[in-house]
């Protein structure tokens, strides 16, 4: 199955982005399922946030959108310099826990690989008015199931903007179509046996 591995005890897994190569842990995130762990990278590698944020920005640039949806909170420094990169002078984080400053809000559920219960996806009423009417790119660090780039698509959309793209430096697992996403390069899951997989 592509993008599967069976899991043998793997300590780490090396991954390697135009010539930039790192370390990643594998970690456990359920029962019988491990990923290659990339908080350390887009959590403070400002040279592997530049390099993913200036190909990643050449792979989106050609949906021309006018301004970048992400999540909070591993891939608001690459939404950062990604939008940077495309000359865009915003982008929107959509938070998890609402705060007593935000107002009203719109919002969304979510559950993805990395967290056991379900959360939320949080747009202040600012940030609708920010991307309504407008071209969006959703942007992740890592689509896998695909929970939190759906979700971030359902809440743009209730906000009345145009998606034109999802994007993410990675490709995780088997389960999203290569076809409906921009991305760098693909990680693998870990299992201890095939028929954990659903896709």
């Amino acid at each position: 199955m592509e993008n599967v591995i069976l899991f043998s005890g793997q300590k780490y897994y090396e991954i390697e982005l135009d010539g930039l190569k790192r370390i990643l842990p594998v970690v456990k995130v359920d029962e019988g399922v491990w990923i290659a762990s990339n908080a350390s990278l887009v959590l403070g590698d400002v040279e592997f946030v530049s390099k993913a944020a200036e190909l990643l920005s050449k792979k989106i640039l050609k949906f021309d959108p006018e301004i970048l949806v992400t999540a909070e909170a591993k891939s608001i420094a690459l939404a950062y310099e990604v939008a940077r990169r495309l000359g865009l002078k915003r982008y929107v984080i959509a938070r998890k826990k609402p705060k007593a400053y935000m107002g009203k809000y719109i919002i969304e559920s979510v559950k993805s690989i990395t967290t056991k219960e379900k959360q939320s996806l949080i747009l202040t009423e600012d940030d609708v008015g920010n991307v309504r009417g407008k071209r969006v790119c959703v942007l992740d660090d890592v689509i896998s199931t695909g929970g939190t780039i759906d979700a971030l698509v359902k809440l743009v959309e209730k906000a009345g903007g145009n998606i034109v793209c999802k994007a993410a430096v990675w490709r995780e697992g088997p389960w999203y179509n290569v076809e409906e996403i921009v991305f760098l390069d693909n990680l693998p899951i870990f299992v201890d046996r095939i028929d954990r997989i659903k896709v």
